[in-house]
């Protein structure tokens, strides 16, 4: 599958763990309920810019969320198009199901492009915390902009990423360099 999207230049020799760690996980990707705050203390509290947020945020035009981190917001939140929220529940029951998936982008669920943004002008945001985006805060302009202007978007996610690779990393022994990126060595 192509997924398309903007490109980067890496540097070369970064140490990846060997192991992923649960508690790390849960302490520092934001949580799909959280507030436009809460989002941004979450992103600051790792050195990112609100805008920086907001691009990262658009890595969400592709993958899938399970039905537990969004049953909430299709059944009982007021800022979501009542078309997608109907259609989204014939997946996911109000109980039940909670290992069913749902597209993050339900436009164009397999390509990286802007349609992520358009999706929130519509309120078509799955996740609570992907309509916070686009929801009367000081975020809105800037996803109208990545919403009209995909290279805005590209060009902004891509600087993003840059920053996000060099986001703590391991030095010393720890860690190894992949011979393969897709694998421990």
């Amino acid at each position: 599958m192509q997924l398309g999207g903007p490109s980067w230049n890496l540097v070369f020799g970064r140490r990846d763990s060997t192991t992923a760690s649960l508690s790390a996980a849960n302490s520092n990707i934001p949580a799909p309920t959280l507030n436009l705050s809460g989002l941004i203390s979450s992103f600051s509290n790792q050195g990112f810019t609100t805008n920086e947020m907001v691009a990262l945020s658009g890595s969400h035009t592709i993958g899938q969320a399970r039905c537990t981190t969004f049953r909430n917001r299709i059944y009982n939140e007021n800022n979501i198009n009542s078309s997608f929220a109907t259609s989204i529940q014939a997946n996911c029951p109000s109980s039940g199901g909670d290992n069913n998936l749902s597209p993050l982008d339900v436009v164009s669920p397999t390509s990286f492009d802007n349609a992520y943004f358009s999706n929130l002008l519509n309120q078509n945001g799955l996740l609570h915390s992907d309509q916070e985006l686009f929801n009367g805060g000081s975020t809105d302009a800037q996803v109208r902009t990545y919403s009209s202007n995909a290279a805005t978007f590209s060009t902004d996610f891509a600087n993003a990423m840059i920053k996000m690779s060099n986001l703590n990393p391991l030095t010393g022994s720890s860690g190894e360099v992949r011979t393969n990126c897709r694998r421990t060595n």
